[in-house]
């Protein structure tokens, strides 16, 4: 059971940034009093966003922090489980979330939905909705029992009865199921595909040893084709390189007529020199009548002297240009028919090279053929892996087989979970043992709010109403009084399961403005009658704004008051 002691909050709503503190575990029955907008219900948010992070109001978390402050919202809830003292600590701007047991923080490195989903599931044990239907009923933000849906309502008794977890496990289940299904058609897909290859190789190794022989007889005529035309292009190689080295005599004075040719165009050159050097001679006594060097005069005959051997010098060299002229022709001729037979040359070696890489590579393809006839030998003689592998298969196909019956088997426990999880199975059974006891009390709690009708739930959780001289009823027929005592009458009775299963028991219950809307003076008088009857341990907050009619009805009075534009506890 969940004993709630103590919320303490501040910059919630209405309230200012001085904590609002209220007891919950002090009184049987607390009345909360207060003129509207004082803040009374703000307790319902306080404890529900302190334990489940939102408000019982449909608000956004921004719209829950005092709009005056704009932050510092803090909400403290403390309760007990057993023994172990729980304290829940949740603010907003800035956000905190921190959950104590017996003053030692629990670990949070968790995500914040891992951390909160720790505190809802592994400690309260009880989702918002539960809460809000065991612990709460409200005027705003509330939907009673007989407005929800089939599926809702089935949940929320699901919760009561701590039968949830057959749903939980029926989603395990279908997870299980789908990989079950998958992992069945993997498995009988690799058993097809080893059946072929097995088939496959049986195949292959009769095709080896009918036709062994016949191959290995087609291979050694291939190589020896190959063989020959290998032989074939050596041959070819031979004969261009001794055409190679024939052309290559024929040019061995390459390097001589090159360098003769050199020394005729330096000659040439040389020559070309000096017969410039001599006209020029020949012009300075042409054109000049003293010596520059000595300043004396030059005569006529000496002039004449040196002109006739420049003139002399100038016709030799013209001689021997002109057979050098002649031998470099010849040079050049030479050394450009040497050039055409070294291309030549070059062709043939480049053709040799073609030649040599088809005879690498016919020789490699021999490699390979006579590796293959080796390979078919061997496997005629037993050698081969067909064989092996044709074993290896057949081991890995007993393996799928025996898995494949795992599957089967495991399928067939699926099947029966199945069926024990859907709605019609385990969780029907104990729905079934459940909705007669949740009948009586229904009945029982209408009866001591004097609302004499016959309330009957059916398994889907339908509504069937009878009054006494009146025909059947659905939830919608009656007034809102009789409503409320009908919803009144299913929280006490889903507060009683619950203490059955000691599921979502707690000892916590706030009615807000029950009094004010619905019932009458007569509901109200049989509704804390029943309160006090009660004989489980409850603490009841009824918040209400009627006033001092109530005083005297309940073990203490809490009044809240509008204080400089804050809610606080008046003293």
């Amino acid at each position: 059971m969940i004993n709630f002691k103590k919320v303490r909050y501040k910059n919630l709503l209405s309230s200012g940034n001085k904590f609002t503190e209220i007891q919950l575990d002090k009184h049987q029955t607390t009345l909360i009093l207060g003129d509207n907008g004082a803040g009374k219900s703000t307790l319902l948010d306080a404890l529900c966003f302190g334990l489940y992070g939102k408000g019982f109001r449909n608000l956004k978390k921004d719209l829950l922090i005092n709009s005056v402050n704009g932050g510092g919202l803090i909400v403290v809830v403390e309760f007990s489980i057993g023994k172990k003292q729980y304290k829940v600590i949740r603010g907003a701007k800035p956000n905190k979330f921190e959950l104590y047991v017996n003053d030692v923080l629990v670990n949070q490195d968790a995500t914040v939905r891992d951390y909160q989903e720790h505190l809802e599931k592994n400690i309260l044990k009880m989702s918002y909705r539960s809460f809000t239907q065991v612990a709460i009923l409200g005027s705003a933000n509330f939907t009673p029992f007989m407005q929800l849906r089939a599926v809702e309502r089935r949940k929320l008794v699901e919760d009561l009865l701590d039968i949830s977890i057959f749903s939980t496990m029926g989603d395990i289940l279908k997870k299980k199921i789908s990989n079950h299904t998958v992992e069945v058609r993997e498995n009988n897909h690799e058993i097809e595909l080893l059946e072929e290859r097995i088939n496959g190789l049986n195949e292959q190794l009769n095709a080896l040893r009918e036709n062994r022989d016949a191959k290995i007889s087609k291979y050694e005529n291939t190589v020896n084709e190959t063989q020959e035309n290998i032989n074939n292009l050596l041959g070819e190689i031979d004969e261009k390189t001794e055409n190679v080295v024939e052309k290559k005599s024929t040019i061995s004075d390459k390097d001589t007529k090159e360098d003769r040719l050199k020394q005729s165009v330096d000659m040439e050159a040389r020559l070309e020199d000096a017969r410039r050097k001599a006209v020029k001679d020949i012009e300075f006594y042409e054109n000049n009548d003293d010596c520059p060097t000595c300043k004396q005069g030059l005569d006529s005959e000496h002039k004449k002297k040196h002109i006739k051997e420049k003139e002399d010098k100038i016709a030799e060299i013209k001689e021997a240009v002109s057979k050098l002229e002649l031998q470099t022709e010849e040079l050049n001729d030479r050394i450009q028919e040497i050039n055409g037979i070294q291309d030549e040359i070059t062709q043939i070696q480049k053709e040799i090279g073609i030649l040599q890489t088809e005879v690498v590579s016919n020789q490699k393809f021999v490699q390979k053929i006579q590796k293959e006839i080796a390979e078919l030998k061997a496997e005629g003689n037993g050698n081969g892996d067909v064989s092996e592998r044709i074993n290896d298969s057949e081991d890995k196909l007993d393996i799928l087989h025996a898995k494949k019956e795992t599957l089967t088997e495991n399928g067939h426990y699926y099947e029966i979970a199945q069926v024990l999880l859907r709605d019609q199975g385990v969780r029907q059974k104990i729905i079934k043992q459940y909705v007669p006891i949740m009948n009586k009390l229904i009945n029982k709690y209408l009866a001591q709010l004097e609302f004499y009708v016959g309330f009957e739930l059916n398994e889907k959780f339908e509504e069937t109403i009878k009054s006494r001289f009146r025909d059947v009823f659905k939830y919608d027929n009656f007034s809102q009084g009789e409503k409320m005592r009908i919803d009144l009458a299913l929280l006490f009775t889903w507060r009683a399961v619950a203490r059955m299963k000691n599921s979502v028991n707690t000892n916590l219950l706030i009615l807000d403005e029950v009094f004010d809307s619905s019932l009458d003076s007569q509901g109200t008088d049989d509704f804390l009658k029943l309160l006090n009857t009660l004989t489980e341990k409850t603490n009841a907050f009824i918040i209400s704004h009627k006033g001092e009619t109530l005083y005297d009805k309940f073990n203490d009075v809490i009044r809240f008051e509008k204080y400089k534009n804050f809610s606080r506890i008046a003293e």
